[in-house]
């Protein structure tokens, strides 16, 4: 077997690889993942850190102007027109009945929608997390999905604020077997808030209007 012999010139190339191979790997083993990765992850860290601070520095920099603001709203809460115009909780259950009629009148096309049931609901507890009275109905309906659509659009959407919950839809299924084209049955409770009375303590930053 013929023996390798390498010229002097090659000889020193070939020794200063290798030695920046060993190189390389005692970079990688003994100071790499033991000092340069670890300070980079902190260098990281900081980074964060330092934007997150700066971050909360422009909040807290605002903090005058929203409290200002909110000050301002919590003044203009009792002319807000996001409250039923009812005085009383009984008053502003009657007001969303009529209301539920009124606006499903206002959408006849493909047959409307039909109220057939409207009742108001009790008078919840008081929540001292919510420092409005609230008044709340339950509505049965008779309808299409097209004016449906429409009336709970028009009922979410508007003012005074209203809410929709409760929500069921489904076909009646006798009426179903005799008329596949059958109204869906609708019912739902609409809750909205009453205006707070002008004696009444005015609520705090805290407890926003709806």
């Amino acid at each position: 077997m013929k023996r390798l012999v390498l010229k002097p010139r090659d000889s020193r190339l070939a020794a200063i690889g290798l030695l920046l191979v060993v190189l390389v790997i005692a970079y990688f083993v003994l100071l790499h993942w033991w000092f340069v990765a670890p300070l980079r992850a902190i260098d990281a860290q900081m980074a964060d850190l330092r934007d997150t601070q700066s971050r909360y520095a422009a909040a807290i920099a605002q903090k005058p102007e929203l409290e200002k603001r909110l000050a301002t709203l919590g003044a203009g809460q009792a002319a807000s027109s996001a409250f039923l115009p009812e005085d009383d909780p009984n008053a502003a259950s009657a007001g969303l009945m009529q209301r539920v009629v009124d606006v499903a009148a206002a959408h006849p096309r493909n047959g409307g929608c039909e109220v057939t049931q409207k009742m108001p609901l009790p008078e919840p507890p008081a929540d001292s997390s919510e420092p409005y009275r609230k008044a709340a109905v339950s509505i049965s309906l008779r309808c299409d999905i097209e004016p449906l659509s429409a009336v709970l659009h028009d009922l979410e959407q508007g003012t005074p604020y209203l809410f929709v919950g409760d929500l069921s839809i489904f076909r009646n299924p006798v009426i179903t077997q005799q008329n596949a084209q059958a109204p869906l049955e609708v019912q739902f409770t609409l809750t909205g808030y009453v205006r707070p009375s002008r004696n009444a303590p005015a609520p705090s930053a805290a407890g926003a209007a709806p």
